[in-house]
């Protein structure tokens, strides 16, 4: 399994190589990758003290923030080194008051994690949640260097847990310790025989949490709202907008809509706003003296989202009427509001126990859509009630960067 891997990850590398300029994400990422090294032989010394922080995207950053700014106050003689794989995340988050140095993380070739590791020389790796590269993780455990992977959630149907995944339960053997969201996890890898393993629950529950401590004030969304009732639809794709719309067009005055597209196309963009038969305007082109007016106001930018959800009355999460996988609910939980999603959120703890809690609601189509935000507008008690539930939900799972950090010092 490992030669046949090895194979197809030399093969990527060739064809991105070859039609990586077809797909901008690719080339993006690719260009990055193709500095990486320069970049961190400039930043980093032989003498110096390394911690690499690794993340897939956005989403696993966020995750992993409270955690690294733990051990960013934890470990004041240390550098930090931060990977990210993805040019939804790297680009975001280049610059961020953790990471002394963030690059693109090199392609799983043998060759290429060699040289990263030599010039990282990390004594602490900490990967959230998934994104393992057999190489990479082989190579750390081969140079005994101390790793950790926080916020894991595992399934049973994955193939580290059949019995034609021996070679890929051995990369969880890498890992010093693991620290999981749930209990089912940490079941699931007792059961291939790993044992050093942490239930500290989720780490995205300390960082929603902080989100209260800061100023959200927001002026013209204060303008735009006037008092009114509002939804706010964020990280929405296409399979939401079509039902979103339709609900929109058809609602009665008196109720404000935020959405705020998980992808700034703009092309999408333009055909939601074409379709929208309500005064809307754009956070690109907004004038406060007219917010007032508009029904519908579109956030075609990034970064405001969490701040947007303070003035929210209702949340609708995107991702789960499609395929792409269900957004962050917690943001908005976090402000205690009653939340609609779609209806793929399998996947998602969090989703599941709001559901079984009541602050949350799943829709199949525009019928369930409809009456269900017609009911949290029109009843003002089950909207508090839900919103609440989701609020304690928060509160009670909070503490997942305490447990990370006190065990890792038994480690590191």
């Amino acid at each position: 399994m490992k030669f046949f891997y090895n194979i197809i990850i030399e093969l990527a590398a060739v064809m991105v190589r070859l039609f990586g300029g077809l797909n901008k994400k690719i080339q993006q990422g690719q260009k990055g990758r193709n500095k990486s090294l320069n970049v961190l032989k400039e930043a980093l010394l032989p003498s110096d003290k390394v911690i690499w922080l690794h993340c897939a995207s956005l989403g696993e950053y966020e995750q992993g923030l409270p955690v690294f700014e733990a051990l960013k106050q934890e470990y004041k003689g240390y550098k930090f080194v931060m990977t990210f794989f993805s040019p939804s995340g790297y680009e975001i988050r280049k610059d961020n008051p953790i990471a002394d140095v963030v690059v693109y993380l090199p392609l799983d070739q043998k060759a290429a994690v060699k040289c990263f590791l030599d010039v990282v020389h990390p004594e602490l790796v900490v990967f959230v949640k998934y994104d393992l590269w057999p190489n990479y993780l082989l190579e750390i455990k081969r140079r005994n260097i101390t790793s950790i992977l926080i916020s894991a959630l595992f399934r049973p149907s994955q193939a580290y847990f059949k019995f034609y995944g021996g070679w890929l339960k051995n990369l969880l053997f890498s890992f010093d310790h693991i620290f999981t969201q749930d209990t089912n996890s940490k079941v699931l890898l007792n059961s291939i025989g790993y044992g050093a393993v942490t239930v500290s629950g989720d780490t995205r529950f300390d960082r929603v949490g902080d989100q209260l401590k800061i100023d959200n004030t927001l002026d013209f969304i204060s303008e735009f709202k006037n008092n009114q009732i509002c939804v706010v639809a964020g990280s929405t794709w296409p399979e939401d907008e079509t039902l979103l719309i339709d609900y929109i067009n058809s609602s009665k005055e008196g109720t404000k809509f935020i959405i705020a597209p998980h992808n700034m196309d703009l092309n999408q963009i333009k055909s939601v706003v074409k379709q929208l038969k309500k005064p809307t305007v754009l956070y690109s082109n907004y004038t406060t003296e007219t917010l007032k007016d508009k029904t519908v106001f579109i956030v075609d930018t990034i970064g405001l989202l969490s701040k947007i959800y303070s003035y929210a009355n209702i949340a609708y999460i995107g991702g789960g009427m499609g395929t792409s996988g269900l957004h962050n609910t917690l943001e908005a939980a976090t402000f205690g509001l009653p939340i609609v999603i779609g209806k793929n959120y399998q996947k998602f703890p969090e989703a599941k126990a709001m559901l079984s809690n009541g602050g949350l609601f799943s829709i199949r189509d525009f019928e369930s859509l409809e009456s269900t935000l017609s009911m949290l507008i029109n009843d003002s008690q089950k909207r508090t009630e839900s919103g609440q539930k989701n609020k304690d939900y928060i509160e009670g799972n909070k503490g997942a960067s305490e447990l990370v950090m006190s065990e890792l010092k038994t480690l590191f």
